[in-house]
């Protein structure tokens, strides 16, 4: 976030402070709005770029978009590695159907040879064999459920780069995080930019922020959440109004700085106060303005 700088509202407060008598403002600043600098996620090549300084945005607007040829490829190439293993994987499963099935019809004749064993009509060996015969079948069975396991593993790998690689390619898309207006444009199309690199400065004006610097007072007199009222200049003669709410009270004194003025003036403490405007377009950052604290001493515009 930037700020009007502190001299040049300090230097109004100080050149009015002689005429709050006259014109019945009680504070002196200049106004500000809160902005957001937006940076690119990844490195690459800018390949839209459709907004200019000034460009009005809603929220979710496209700002900008980095090349994802790369990573498209990257992901189509994931995504072949992942079907040939989800097809060793189908290949897994029908295997260990088949030893199931085997298994299944091998579990019917041991059991008629074990009932026919305990009637002395069939042979401890092939009791055995068969008892054998089972016990293969279910190492291999075991080996094929260790072989799903491991390919199963392999797909879950890929499928994580995989959200690496959508996650990568939804960072090349920069979206508006509000509505605002594009203040600074730092980049241009076709560019190479970075991860971290600014690419816009963008703001909400539909709100301002009045910064004005009061003595301690007028700070005792007012409280945050007060309501109080907001001049602009619309001519040498006369003044636009608006509605204003204290949002903000700084907690502690500044000196007037040093290289202004008189040395009387300079040792004069002041706090910083911050007033919430709803700016009908008229308000500009950086424009001069006067607070009212008094009630019921707004000026007609």
């Amino acid at each position: 976030m930037k700020k009007t700088a502190l001299y040049t509202a300090l230097v109004l407060t100080c050149l009015y402070s002689c005429s709050d008598k006259e014109n019945g403002a009680d504070a002196y600043g200049s106004f500000e709005a809160t902005d957001i600098t937006i940076s690119s996620e990844v490195n690459g090549k800018i390949i839209a770029l459709p907004v200019e300084t000034g460009s009005r945005l809603h929220k979710g607007d496209l700002i900008c978009s980095i090349d994802t040829t790369l990573l498209v490829l990257q992901k189509a190439e994931l995504e072949t590695r992942i079907a040939a293993i989800k097809t060793r994987l189908a290949g897994i499963k029908a295997q260990i159907a088949v030893i199931d099935q085997q298994k299944s019809n091998m579990v019917i004749n041991f059991n008629r040879v074990k009932n026919m064993l305990k009637e002395n009509a069939a042979t401890q060996k092939q009791y055995d064999e068969l008892d054998g015969q089972l016990k293969v079948l279910e190492k291999q069975r075991d080996a094929q459920l260790t072989q799903k396991l491991s390919v199963t593993s392999e797909i879950e790998v890929l499928k994580e780069k995989m959200d690496f690689i959508n996650e990568q390619i939804r960072r090349c898309f920069i979206y508006s995080p509000i509505d605002g207006t594009v203040l600074e444009k730092y980049v241009e199309l076709f560019e190479l930019t970075g991860a971290g690199k600014p690419l816009v400065k963008i703001a909400d004006l539909s709100e301002m922020n009045l910064i004005v610097y009061a003595s301690s007072q007028q700070v005792g007199k007012i409280k945050i959440n007060d309501s109080c009222t907001v001049l602009i200049d619309s001519d040498n003669q006369s003044s636009i109004s608006f509605p204003g709410i204290i949002s903000w009270i700084s907690e502690q004194a500044e000196f007037t700085p040093k290289i202004i003025l008189t040395k009387q003036v300079r040792v004069n403490l002041v706090y910083a106060v911050k007033i919430r405007v709803a700016n009908d377009g008229r308000i500009k950052i950086g424009m001069p303005g006067e607070a009212i604290f008094r009630q019921g001493s707004a000026v007609k515009p």
